[in-house]
């Protein structure tokens, strides 16, 4: 006996064509606020406590480790993060958010999330809902 297999598009052929959208409807925004994709990736993920190594900070967003230092040198410079020698060792940079990073992020992540609720639009609020969980479920 032959199990039936139900036809579906692929995965990323479903999320592949949203992803893009929503690509699309961040760039104006990170533009207004002066940030790339990378660069509002970094800030996304420092939080209130130091990132120990860039190479850490590079592997949690899916970065190659080479390419993410050009980001944080131009971070660096406006003054959006900070790079300080870890106490304990010398040779690593502790990577943090300053207040003007945190208050760019916060306002460009703010916008972002205003114009995704017209995606989310399309949804119901249960369809909503369940999707964000799986989302949420999905990306952990």
């Amino acid at each position: 006996m032959v199990a039936t297999v139900t036809r579906r598009p692929d995965l990323a052929a479903m999320i592949g064509p949203l992803g893009r959208e929503l690509i699309a409807l961040e760039q104006p925004t990170l533009r207004a606020h002066g940030l790339t994709m990378w660069a509002y990736a970094v800030l996304l993920h420092l939080g209130p406590e130091p990132v120990r190594t860039q190479a850490a900070l590079a592997e949690a967003i899916g970065a190659d480790k080479t390419r993410i230092i050009g980001v944080l040198d131009d971070l660096a410079a406006r003054g959006l993060i900070s790079r300080q020698a870890d106490p304990g060792d010398r040779r690593v940079r502790l990577l943090a958010i300053t207040e003007e990073g945190r208050q760019r992020r916060d306002a460009a992540q703010a916008e972002i999330q205003r114009a995704e609720e017209e995606v989310l639009g399309r949804l119901t609020p249960p369809e909503r809902e369940t999707f964000l969980a799986v989302l949420r479920k999905l990306s952990s």
